[in-house]
C-alpha cells in the first residue's frame, strides 16, 4: 500500500482536517516565508499540540540552519525533517551528528535524469521526487522508469490523477500539497478524497 502525506499545514483547521482524514504523515513548511503556508517554530508547537499521534508530523526546511532543525526533532515536535533546498551530504551529516536515529529525507527537484542520478545516490532515509517548491505541477513520470530506490512522489498531485499515478509508479508514499486545497487553503473533502484513493491503491 502506497503512503500517502498531507504537507503544507498552517491553521489549526487544517490539523483537525488530516486528524479526521489519517493520512500517514503531515508536513510543516518550517520558517520560509516565501511559501504562503509558512509557520514559525512556535506556531509549530501550538499546531503539532493538536495533532492526533497516528499521523507522524514531518518539518519541511530550506536551507535552515543545523540547530534550528535538530532542536525541533530533539524534543519531538517534529518526527522527520524533510529538506528542501541546497543542503548536501555534509548538512545531513550534521543532523544525523546532532540528532542520531532521527529520520531525513530529502527533496530533488526532477527535470533530467541526471536529477534522479543525484536522487538515487543521496544518503538520505528517504527522497522525494517534486518537480519543484510548491509549483502544482508534475514532472515527466516517465523519467523513473528503473529508478533504482524507493521514493515519495510530489508534484501536481491531486485526488483526481493519484490512482492512474500509483498503479502506473507504485511509489513508497505521495506527497500532496496545492492539490487538496481550495482557494488557497486546505480542503477537507480533498484531503479525505487524496487518503481514501492511497488506500485504494
Amino acid at each position: 500500500m502506497t503512503r500517502i502525506k498531507i504537507c503544507g499545514l498552517s491553521r489549526p483547521q487544517d490539523v483537525e482536517y488530516v486528524n479526521r482524514a489519517g493520512p500517514d504523515w503531515c508536513g510543516f513548511v518550517v520558517n520560509f516565508p516565501k511559501s504562503r503556508r509558512s509557520v514559525t517554530p512556535n506556531q509549530l508547537r501550538a499546531l503539532r499540540a493538536r495533532l492526533a499521534p497516528n499521523v507522524i508530523p514531518v518539518g519541511v526546511f530550506v536551507d535552515r540552519p543545523v540547530e534550528e532543525v535538530t532542536d525541533l526533532l530533539n524534543c519531538g515536535i517534529i518526527s522527520i525533517a524533510q529538506l528542501h533546498g541546497h543542503e548536501d551530504e555534509n548538512y545531513v551529516a550534521a543532523l544525523r551528528e546532532k540528532a542520531p536515529g532521527k529520520e531525513i529525507w530529502r527533496a530533488f527537484q526532477v527535470r533530467t535524469p541526471g536529477d534522479l542520478e543525484d536522487a538515487a545516490a543521496f544518503p538520505a532515509d528517504r527522497i522525494l521526487l517534486d518537480s519543484g517548491q510548491g509549483t502544482g505541477q508534475a514532472f515527466d513520470w516517465s523519467l523513473l522508469e528503473n529508478f533504482p530506490r524507493p521514493y515519495l512522489l510530489a508534484g501536481g498531485l491531486n485526488p483526481e490523477n493519484l490512482p492512474a499515478a500509483i498503479r502506473t509508479l507504485r511509489p513508497y508514499g505521495v506527497d500532496l500539497s496545492s492539490g487538496v486545497e481550495t482557494g488557497g487553503f486546505k480542503d477537507f473533502t480533498k484531503i479525505q478524497a487524496a487518503v481514501a484513493a492511497a488506500r485504494e491503491e
